[in-house]
């Protein structure tokens, strides 16, 4: 069995709650917006770490990660990208590739918005673990945990953070 962490769009930005609630996880998997090298160190010198970038990440860490990702756990086949979209509104380009990898499993980000869903069409379960950083438009910092064990997902747990507590509790402006 393996504990997998799932975020995306750090900004650059790792909060203290959100290592806490990876405590657990055996890997990370990072879906794009890391904000940076220093982010990825960070989170690779924590847990083993997969991850792809995304539209804000600079030439540095466009070098060190790649734009589409696919990997193997557990029995599950993985894809990963950052612009991906959902079930039934993927971003352009996405269905083809994932007809062709043909994975179980699809993790993106980009939207800000936590999305668990299947598709259903193509036998792929969906993840989008929202924004894990406290810049943009998101009301709520999320991530995602989970257990994969021999072809077998459970404990899907959620990380979920109102923006505008953490903020008002900090001295910031919601």
């Amino acid at each position: 069995m393996t504990k997998i962490g799932i975020l995306s769009d750090t900004h650059g930005e790792l909060l203290p709650q959100i290592l806490r609630f990876l405590e657990p996880c055996q890997q990370i998997w990072h879906a794009g917006d890391l904000g940076g090298l220093p982010l990825l160190d960070r989170l690779s010198a924590f847990r083993p770490t997969r991850a792809v970038y995304g539209n804000i990440d600079d030439y540095l860490t466009r070098l060190s990660t790649r734009e589409k990702l696919v990997f193997e756990c557990e029995g599950f086949k993985v894809a990963m990208t950052h612009i991906g979209g959902y079930p039934g509104h993927y971003a352009p380009g996405i269905l083809p590739w994932l007809q062709n990898e043909k994975p179980d499993i699809f993790v993106s980000g980009h939207s800000h918005i936590l999305k668990v869903m299947p598709d259903r069409k193509l036998g792929i379960m969906h993840f989008n673990p929202g924004a894990a950083g406290n810049k943009g438009f998101h009301s709520h910092i999320t991530a995602l945990r989970l257990d994969l064990d021999r072809k077998q997902l459970s404990n899907l747990e959620v990380f979920d953070l109102d923006r505008a507590a953490l903020n008002k509790n900090a001295g910031f402006p919601a």
